[in-house]
This record gives structure tokens, C-alpha cells and sequence, in this order.
């Protein structure tokens, strides 16, 4: 997984689902998001797909590049996200 304590305040973050799913968000408070993935409140996908796991993260000076990167890899096939979170790729 990438380094959590990266300099920047937004970050993007891959969480994978209990049904083997990957889901790709942006947030500037990430153990927060994560436990509103992992309480039913985060985003529709999740809810009924957890407990969710925090694969991968990186973490931006800015809300615009942590967001073209967020629709990056949610652009990446599924072998590409795995490689991606396995730090086989970038």
C-alpha cells in the first residue's frame, strides 16, 4: 500500500469490498471516510459490500489532481487495480 503520511491533504484511496470488489474515492480526512465506508454511511456501492479494507492510497497538494487521479484508476481494468494495489504498478 502506499505510504499513508504522503505530504498533502487530499487523498485518493482504493478500499477493497468484502465481495473481492475494488472501490476508488477521493477524501481529505481518510480514517473518517473509511469508518463511514465500514458504518453503512459512505458512498451507495459500499454499503452493502462491507467490511471494507484499505488497499492502497496517495495523497496530493491538491483537490484537482488527487481527483484526475481518482478517475485514472477508475479507469484501470480489474487485473490493472490489482496490480496497482499489489505495488506491482503505478
Amino acid at each position: 500500500m502506499a505510504d499513508r503520511s504522503a505530504d498533502g491533504d487530499h487523498v485518493l484511496y482504493v478500499l477493497e469490498c468484502a465481495d473481492g470488489t475494488f472501490y476508488t474515492g477521493y477524501t481529505t480526512d481518510l480514517d473518517r471516510r473509511l469508518a463511514e465506508h465500514n458504518d453503512g454511511a459512505g458512498a451507495k456501492y459500499t454499503r452493502g459490500r462491507t467490511p471494507v479494507e484499505l488497499r492502497y492510497c496517495e495523497a496530493y497538494g491538491t483537490r484537482s489532481a488527487a481527483m484526475s487521479r481518482e478517475y485514472e484508476i477508475k479507469q484501470l481494468t480489474r487485473a490493472a487495480k490489482e496490480r496497482l494495489v499489489d505495488g506491482d504498478d503505478r
